[in-house]
């Protein structure tokens, strides 16, 4: 479960019967800090959850050895890079195929991001390509006719935004 508390965008992490441990506030203060700036120095870290470089450096150590944070990235804005175009692919499949599928999907360039849910379909796709034609392509050549995959529907994204807690 996670608490937004009020006021502010921290994240604080509640048990409820998970095996996970629960964060406590600063590494959460520290997890917050990083996902908005992860190029930031140990220094600035210790500054703004208020504690010393030593101890912000020992359970930022901790919190990369256990797991919760899982490296530091770039944030691209995809059009400028080339990649004009998005779109939510529903994928049902065969039983028993998904371990398979996600594989491949995986592998394919254009795929940033695969989810196995419940409901209509059972894996989710996100994709970026350069244009309309290249989602084409990626549709029909690469992910309808995978072997396992019965039934393919997408969803141009128009637009899309982060949203701001905080």
């Amino acid at each position: 479960m996670i608490d937004q508390k009020s006021g502010g965008s921290g994240i604080r992490r509640i048990r409820t019967g998970r095996s996970a441990p629960a964060l406590d506030d600063i590494d959460a203060r520290i997890v917050d800090e990083l996902a908005r700036d992860g190029r930031m120095s140990i220094r600035t870290l210790a500054e703004r959850v208020n504690i010393s470089r030593t101890n912000a450096h020992g359970r930022l150590d901790r919190l990369l050895d256990s797991g919760v944070i899982t490296g530091f990235h770039a944030r691209v804005e995809p059009a400028k890079a080339g990649l004009g175009t998005a779109a939510l692919i529903g994928l049902s499949i065969e039983q028993d195929t998904w371990r398979e599928v996600s594989r491949r999907l995986a592998a394919i360039d254009s795929v940033e991001h695969v989810a196995l849910v419940a409901g209509e379909f059972d894996i989710v796709v996100r994709v970026r390509t350069e244009d309309n034609v290249s989602l084409r392509n990626l549709v029909f050549d690469h992910i309808q006719s995978l072997p396992g995959v019965r039934t393919c529907h997408t969803w141009l994204i128009f637009d899309e935004f982060e949203p701001e807690h905080g």
